[in-house]
């Protein structure tokens, strides 16, 4: 959608690389993006842009900011660090109607303490092949960088996940690991003691996709992009 209003605006063909790819019915406050356009084009769009692409975008898709990059960045291969936000709600009464977009209502009461104990054995360089869906010729090992829990002052479970990259579900199935051991079925122990499988399991329940937010992408400074694309194109083993 966004590639086909920029190609609309521009009148130039718009491939775009975005950092990271969601599940349908994930959000994204913090998706970055790049494209290649000829400078004529950049100078004779530069300063109205990004109000342009508000009149052709649907409501629920918005460019925030729009700037040049040097040569070397990759939306994609240059970012460090992703971040992103789940949210949950185990209140009696279902949670705020106006955030059931972007928060998951769980129906039972859910421990804080024995989720954060779960998660602080997630962290680290591991095999998450457990919690990723197989894809040929993709490694599944990653460095998960911060899983943290925190309650926040309107009583949502916020779930910080934070990785140099994710496989595919990886971090909606770590949620749905972590809610088994929130709501007392498994032990604090028990999804750390997944990482020692070779293949997905099928006893990890795959979170719902609209408790999930990617809120922010990191990126290192201009004179190491090419050195950071270099070495997350390399495959892990």
């Amino acid at each position: 959608m966004l590639g086909e209003a920029l190609s609309l605006i521009l009148r130039v063909p718009a491939e775009l690389t975005v950092a990271g790819r969601t599940d349908s019915g994930v959000h994204a406050t913090g998706q970055v993006a790049h494209l290649d356009v000829p400078e004529t084009v950049w100078f004779a769009y530069e300063s109205s842009l990004v109000r342009r692409l508000s009149g052709v975008l649907p409501r629920d898709l918005r460019v925030r900011e729009i700037t040049p990059v040097p040569p070397d960045f990759d939306a994609r291969f240059s970012a460090l660090r992703r971040w992103y936000v789940y949210r949950i709600t185990d209140e009696r009464w279902g949670g705020d109607p106006l955030r059931r977009h972007d928060t998951l209502a769980w129906p039972r009461p859910l421990d804080d303490e024995a989720i954060a104990v779960a998660a602080g054995r997630l962290l680290g360089e591991h095999n998450f092949a457990a919690f990723c869906r197989r894809r040929d010729g993709a490694t599944t090992i990653r460095e998960l960088l911060e899983l943290s829990v925190r309650r926040e002052v309107d009583g949502v479970l916020s779930l910080r996940v934070s990785a140099d990259a994710f496989c595919h579900s990886m971090v909606r199935s770590l949620v749905g690991a972590l809610l088994a051991v929130g709501e007392g079925r498994r032990p604090a122990s028990w999804p750390g003691e997944l990482l020692t499988l070779p293949a997905r399991s099928s006893d990890v329940t795959v979170a719902p996709p609209h408790g999930l937010t990617l809120v922010r992408v990191d990126y290192p400074p201009d004179d190491q992009l090419a050195t950071r694309a270099t070495l997350t194109r390399r495959l892990r083993t």
